[in-house]
């Protein structure tokens, strides 16, 4: 099987943003070409087809795979070293301060850790779910990731740690304890009272975006009651936060979803709790040091405190290292 190899390079971005050299590359990754097979496919003159190979060639993308000799005349084939390319790199804030890309769960603690630290580091929210999350910091696209995922074990997070990371040194922080449940409309109109109930014909669910934490309990929990997803209406709506699902209730635009209960008492809903959770902050150890200023404040009294102001949110082990 072929592969894709990253790019994180901005200067091997900014060559390839020349859709001529873009061009030639591609034709490269299908199969090897001469500066004259090339120039015949594209109708331009080898010189002009030269200048882009040399330039690619400098990048270290593409490579001489074999040379020919035909009497006096020696043809050099030429193939680009990968056999597909993934463009990914981050244009971040340049200013005196850091910036850290903070990526995984949605989280309304690391929001107020975000503006606390706002002086010394600026802190950047990609939020895509927890296991897309570890993902990306496994791939070098952030610094740190929130997770709570739920292993069949009984476990959080170190099984999923465990299986991305077995070549990485990792540190993993807890946040808090969350408190999880149904967020449904003031008053609950629809009568929900209990999880099943979400499967009512009349209520309107919103759900959470496929990997995160949520969606992975709501579906375990789904199969374990026997429920098939047809059965909920909504299902299919997602969205990336529990502010969001929860602002979508508050407009009138669903009945219930499952999440925070911060979230549900921030926008003023009905909330019936199903679960607490451990929410964990995890790390590669090689970026620690330029994490610290977010590592010592979660030490904190004041930290703690902040926290505590936040409706489900349990702090007695918070700040506490686990071990894999």
């Amino acid at each position: 099987m072929q592969k894709v190899e990253p790019i994180n390079s901005f200067d091997k971005i900014k060559l390839l943003a020349d859709s001529r050299r873009m061009d030639i590359l591609r034709l490269l990754m299908g199969s090897p070409a001469t500066l004259t097979h090339l120039a015949r496919t594209m109708k331009q003159s080898p010189a002009w087809v030269r200048h882009h190979i040399l330039t690619l060639e400098s990048a270290n993308l593409i490579e001489i795979r074999e040379i020919r000799k035909t009497g006096k005349v020696t043809e050099k084939y030429y193939r680009a070293k990968s056999d597909a390319l993934l463009l990914q790199e981050f244009i971040l804030p340049k200013t005196k301060k850091p910036a850290v890309i903070f990526s995984g769960s949605h989280d309304l603690a690391v929001e107020g850790i975000a503006e606390h630290l706002d002086k010394h580091v600026t802190l950047l929210n990609l939020p895509v779910g927890s296991l897309d999350g570890l993902v990306n910091l496994r791939q070098g696209l952030c610094q740190i990731s929130g997770s709570h995922l739920l292993d069949e074990s009984g476990e959080y997070n170190t099984p999923f740690i465990r299986h991305l990371f077995p070549d990485r040194e990792v540190e993993i922080v807890t946040l808090a304890y969350r408190t999880q449940g149904l967020m449904l409309a003031s008053g609950n109109p629809k009568e929900v009272k209990k999880f099943s109930d979400i499967a009512k014909p009349n209520v309107r669910f919103v759900n959470r975006n496929a990997g995160s934490g949520t969606r992975l309990w709501l579906d375990t929990e789904l199969r374990r009651l026997k429920i098939p997803t047809i059965k909920i209406t909504g299902y299919e709506k997602t969205v990336k936060t529990h502010s969001e699902a929860a602002m979508l209730i508050s407009q009138n635009k669903a009945d219930g979803s499952l999440g925070l209960q911060a979230a549900a008492h921030q926008h003023g809903l009905y909330f019936i709790p199903l679960f607490e959770e451990r929410y964990d902050l995890i790390l590669l150890r090689e970026q620690e040091k330029q994490l610290n200023p977010l590592l010592d404040y979660i030490q904190t009294s004041d930290f703690r405190n902040s926290l505590s102001q936040l409706t489900g949110y349990n702090t007695t082990h918070s700040g506490e290292q686990i071990h894999l």
